[in-house]
């Protein structure tokens, strides 16, 4: 059987993601369809508005096979870490390709991108050079990207999928990726067409505004008890003041983390802090990172323990997932987890301790799930 890898949060699922997925099955009908996810946390330092296992359904019921989870660690920091983890988990799965949105739809651009950052001192002295001119490392990358190759990316989508080819190329892994062209901006905060970007659909669901052109009508059920990040922000605020030491945390630098201690005191919202710490060289999603890893209690001697992907966690399948994992377990090099036990990996034990957290206003039992859960999906 072949497979088809997606790499996503689904934060919730929109109706951009259900063009990506009706396109990919289009293109390849009879692939097994993967969807490596996050779990209940984000690449930018978010809490998702709905759990994984409610997402995890979503995606099966609207065309998802086989639905496995990012860990912790690799879900909530940048998007080299966080390519490494997701790309990592499909060549273990023996999946054929990875399909990703993008603005540009230029693989080929893309690809010379990645192959420019890796093992090249050329590109390295110049990322020195424009860091040490004042720019942020994204601005430094950017900069010098361009003297080599002509190219210019700032999109977000294209970014992550030269991180997923950096991956690739990197570990010499044999899987190979494709593009679909974008059809809504990243970064709108407003709902503007059917095609609303997720950043739009979580600002309109905290207005309260009627979102369901913009969403799958499978998706609506779930929009209830939603988690956001700002509701958890006298919990983050009572974890900083009483911590002795930031710097402990993972991305939380020597020096940043006495500007998180003095502006503390004078937030009133996760946005009002973030925007009090953030400056040129800390972005807003990278402060957004270091508050959730602090809130988290994700430390810089878990994340150096916490480096490779050890095991595989499946959160949901069908009949065609299920086939797919039978016929592909018996050469995985990792174990492949489908029940927490007594003998759970300390990675995984780190997610159930992350799980109490995003659970703590909603008190919904959550807990719970993580021991012996897993969906299977007949269809309706």
């Amino acid at each position: 059987m072949k497979s088809i890898g997606i790499i996503a949060e689904y934060n919730p699922f929109h109706n951009g993601h259900l063009y990506h997925l009706k396109s990919i099955k289009e293109k390849y009908p009879d692939y097994v369809i993967i969807l490596v996810m996050s779990g209940n946390f984000t690449e930018r330092g978010d809490f998702t508005i709905i759990d994984k296992w409610k997402r995890s359904l979503i995606a099966l019921k609207l065309g998802i096979d086989l639905v496995v989870e990012l860990p912790y660690p690799f879900a909530t920091q940048s998007a080299d870490y966080f390519s490494f983890g997701a790309i990592t988990i499909l060549e273990k799965l023996n999946v054929e390709k990875v399909i990703f949105g993008s603005e540009s739809n230029k693989i080929e651009d893309l690809e010379l991108i990645a192959k420019t950052q890796i093992n090249n001192d050329e590109f390295d002295k110049l990322v020195k050079i424009y860091s040490k001119m004042g720019n942020n490392y994204p601005t430094a990358i950017h900069n010098a990207i361009y003297d080599l190759t002509g190219k210019e990316i700032d999109t977000p989508n294209d970014l992550l999928g030269v991180s997923y080819l950096k991956a690739i190329y990197k570990n010499n892994y044999k899987i190979k990726a494709e593009t679909i062209k974008r059809i809504n901006n990243y970064h709108e905060l407003e709902l503007n067409s059917t095609f609303s970007s997720a950043t739009s659909i979580r600002e309109a669901l905290k207005r309260d505004e009627d979102v369901s052109e913009h969403i799958p009508s499978e998706v609506t059920p779930y929009l209830k008890d939603l988690h956001f990040i700002d509701d958890y922000f006298s919990i983050l605020k009572y974890k900083i003041i009483t911590c002795n030491d930031l710097s402990i945390y993972q991305t939380v630098d020597e020096g940043i983390d006495k500007v998180i201690k003095k502006e503390i005191e004078n937030a009133n919202s996760y946005e009002e802090l973030i925007n009090l710490v953030k400056s040129k060289r800390y972005t807003y999603n990278k402060i957004k990172r270091m508050l959730l890893h602090i809130l988290c209690n994700f430390t810089k001697e878990m994340a150096i323990s916490f480096k490779n992907i050890n095991y595989i966690r499946i959160l949901g399948f069908n009949d065609k997932g299920r086939n797919y994992l039978s016929k592909i377990k018996r050469d995985l090099d990792i174990p492949l987890i489908s029940k927490i036990n007594k003998e759970k990996d300390s990675m995984l034990n780190f997610e159930i301790e992350t799980t109490k957290i995003y659970d703590i206003l909603n008190n919904s039992n959550l807990v719970k799930n993580e021991f012996g859960k897993i969906i299977y999906y007949e269809g309706d």
